[in-house]
């Protein structure tokens, strides 16, 4: 935050750049009652693992509603999309009540994501160097569907719990983004932290992979809202001591700027009928991504893509639906891909359906005239 402050003050053209165009939300802590606790203790003998939970003893990196269980089941079921939607899944009713075992920082947080339209974070750790991108949540085996076998040159091992994203490729580039430029994150040479590395040398993992647990924030913001998020785990000390800081910094200094900056990425626009209204809450479809988003309140939406031609598309509901093709090019700047819709009938024509009972209406043939009785029974149908 005072590096932002300071270099806008001071004039540097990129951090400038960064502020004026993009919204940026900083949580200096997710869990200050923790680390209230785990600041007293002081870092040695891992005390710091006091500060791990709340106040009330939840740890909130597994606090979060499983929907990635729910979208599974239900796909297993074939509702998807049909009955059960690809995105923003509801939160399911039993976890909303006063008495769920939920944190209280959990319920803010997750009021905090509803409120605004985010569409990139990372929640920062420690205790390891690397970057976590979703799924967090293994797939139990029974569930997972048949899918091709893999090119023997992939980076993945042949672990038929893992299951990616529709946004698989997508994450994977971001948390490079991440770590390719930490001064140090991509030496595993050294190892890992704890055990052997589990990044194949790229110092990124995912997370079902490495440390698979369910609830997490990642999988929660990305089936819930339009927002990607990653964990990142800035180093192998989860507090340390005020000497180190400044070296700390400048390990993630550029990493951060980097991270941020992908946020502008993909495409964006705006979807509004033929008057110019925006259209609030419109769904934005990108063929061969498994994957929707909504507009925002004003009709505006962001998508971050790799570089490559869409086929996207913008729906809503009493609107005919509109297709573009958006190309996304290498260098950041997301493509503007706005989006005109008309009106439909269908609402109307669904109305008439309901109130003739679902059945046709007869075709008047004017070779015979009707009735006065067939005529005053069309009348009252129609």
């Amino acid at each position: 935050m005072q590096f932002l402050c300071k270099e806008y003050q001071d004039g540097n053209p990129r951090v400038r750049s960064l502020v004026t165009e993009t919204r940026i939300h900083l949580v200096p802590s997710l869990n200050p009652d923790g680390y209230e606790l785990a600041r007293e203790a002081g870092s040695e003998l891992g005390n710091w693992a006091l500060g791990h939970w709340t106040e009330e003893g939840y740890d909130l990196f597994e606090n979060f509603p499983d929907l990635a269980s729910a979208l599974w089941a239900a796909e297993e079921r074939k509702l998807v999309p049909h009955k059960f939607p690809n995105h923003h899944i509801p939160i399911p009713e039993h976890y909303l009540s006063e008495d769920a075992t939920v944190a209280v920082e959990t319920r803010a947080v997750m009021a905090w994501m509803d409120k605004n339209p985010f569409v990139l974070g990372a929640n920062l750790q420690g205790g390891e160097k690397l970057v976590s991108y979703p799924f967090d949540t293994a797939r139990p085996v029974s569930e997972t569907p048949a899918a091709a076998p893999r090119p023997p040159h992939d980076y993945e091992d042949d672990n038929p719990e893992l299951q990616e994203t529709p946004d698989h490729a997508i994450f994977r580039w971001l948390a490079i983004s991440y770590a390719s430029a930490h001064l140090t994150m991509t030496e595993t040479f050294r190892g890992g932290c704890h055990t052997q590395d589990m990044t194949n040398a790229m110092g990124i993992v995912q997370g079902a992979k490495w440390h698979p647990r369910a609830g997490s924030m990642n999988d929660f913001s990305y089936l819930h809202t339009n927002c990607l998020e990653l964990s990142i785990y800035l180093g192998c000390d989860k507090f340390p001591h005020e000497s180190e800081l400044q070296q700390e910094w400048e390990n993630n200094k550029e990493s951060l700027l980097t991270f941020m900056e992908q946020v502008h990425r993909g495409i964006k626009g705006l979807v509004t009928d033929q008057q110019g209204e925006p259209i609030a809450n419109a769904t934005i479809v990108v063929g061969g991504i498994n994957h929707n988003i909504k507009t925002a309140s004003g009709g505006d939406y962001w998508r971050i893509l790799n570089p490559g031609e869409y086929r996207v598309s913008a729906r809503a509901e009493g609107y005919n639906p509109s297709v573009k093709t958006c190309n996304v090019f290498y260098d950041i700047g997301a493509t503007q891909c706005n989006f005109v819709l008309s009106r439909s009938n269908w609402k109307r024509i669904r109305e008439i359906m309901a109130m003739n009972g679902n059945r046709p209406i007869r075709r008047v043939d004017p070779a015979r005239p009707m009735t006065p009785r067939e005529r005053m029974r069309l009348r009252m149908r129609l």
